[in-house]
């Protein structure tokens, strides 16, 4: 059996393979409420129908501000546990395990969605100000309020109560969004955290959110559901988060309770060179699976099944993620495995008479 297609399992889940399908914004709440509706029930579905081990939602926010734009999925009230829930069970009962990752844009928020506008929408258009561990904007973005100590520790209980409403809707595994340049990115990289209080200063008290976020959510829904970490290793930039901080954090949040890390880069800035390429940020997710415990995915270009076994085999990355390729594929997983000549027995019966055939 391929590596790829060996089962996995953290606390009480397993999944039944080690591809995943990485979290992918879809800008599809129509009524802009945050409540997913049927697009996101077929996208995430058919994915799970495709084979793989465990798809994951979009960026869903804690609360409204925390949207990317005002057609994000959110988790921030009962209404929008109730819509998941016929989500959550219909990724089940085709055999994954139904992930979401909970974020917070911080001052990357109130954007419009490409096939609608471009740039920052404005209060008086529906937008909304954003707020940040700095009042530093991102360039074209509306300007952010910095939070207040005070904010700062009621935004990690609001991760946690989030968590505890994700469960409530169905989800086996939790994300927390700490990668791409949002909030949590935010104070974690010093190129946007210049605070003066707890949140700030030191790697420790610029760590200290995201820290405290795991440690409430592991309180708030106990020992059986996995917390991930996804993390941007580098900010690509001498002065900002790298991936030596990245791994010393993943070890802080490791002993907090998170069970594993989700490596992606990038994103708190522009104008920085990245080194776009097959698997290209897989060096630094062995670099973090070198220095923790916990399990560690890769994602970036992975765009075949030979490739995706090859990581597995040769590093001590234990899972793949799955994005792009999944949107051009939702079927990916059953095309590898028919590339690695593995016989899987969860193709969907009503699809075996379209089984790949040499």
């Amino acid at each position: 059996m391929a590596k790829l297609f060996e089962p996995l399992t953290i606390r009480s889940k397993t999944s039944r393979n080690r591809i995943w399908i990485a979290p992918m914004c879809q800008y599809s709440c129509e009524d802009q409420d945050g409540i997913p509706n049927q697009w996101h029930l077929v996208h995430l579905g058919s994915r799970a129908l495709g084979g793989a081990g465990l798809v994951m939602t979009e960026a869903t926010a804690i609360r409204p501000d925390g949207r990317i734009s005002p057609w994000d999925t959110g988790i921030w009230n009962d209404e929008q546990v109730e819509a998941w829930k016929e989500t959550t069970a219909f990724i089940k009962n085709a055999g994954a395990l139904a992930a979401i990752q909970l974020a917070h844009a911080g001052r990357k928020a109130s954007i419009y969605r490409e096939w609608s506008g471009s740039g920052a929408i404005q209060e008086a258009d529906g937008g909304w100000q954003p707020v940040s561990s700095t009042d530093e904007g991102f360039p074209q973005y509306n300007t952010p309020r910095e939070l207040t100590t005070e904010e700062v520790r009621e935004l990690v209980q609001e991760w946690a109560t989030a968590a505890k409403r994700s469960v409530e809707a169905g989800f086996d595994v939790i994300e927390i969004h700490a990668a791409h340049g949002y909030l949590v990115h935010q104070f974690l990289s010093p190129i946007t955290n210049q605070r003066t209080d707890e949140f700030g200063g030191s790697k420790v008290n610029r760590a200290k959110f995201l820290v405290d976020i795991v440690k409430a959510m592991r309180q708030e829904i106990g020992d059986e559901i996995p917390v991930i970490v996804r993390f941007s290793a580098t900010d690509y930039r001498e002065d900002g988060f790298t991936v030596a901080d990245c791994a010393e954090v993943a070890k802080w949040c490791e002993e907090a309770g998170a069970d594993l890390f989700d490596i992606s880069s990038g994103g708190i800035v522009l104008g920085v060179n990245i080194p776009f390429g097959p698997g290209y940020q897989v060096p630094m997710a062995e670099d973090i699976a070198h220095e923790v415990d916990a399990p560690v995915a890769a994602v970036g270009l992975i765009t075949t099944g030979e490739q995706a076994e090859e990581i597995l085999q040769s590093t001590e990355i234990d899972i793949i993620m799955i994005g792009r390729a999944s949107l051009r594929d939702p079927y990916w997983p059953l095309r590898a495995a028919f590339e690695l000549d593995v016989e899987l027995d969860y193709w969907p019966n009503q699809y075996t008479r379209g089984k790949f055939k040499k």
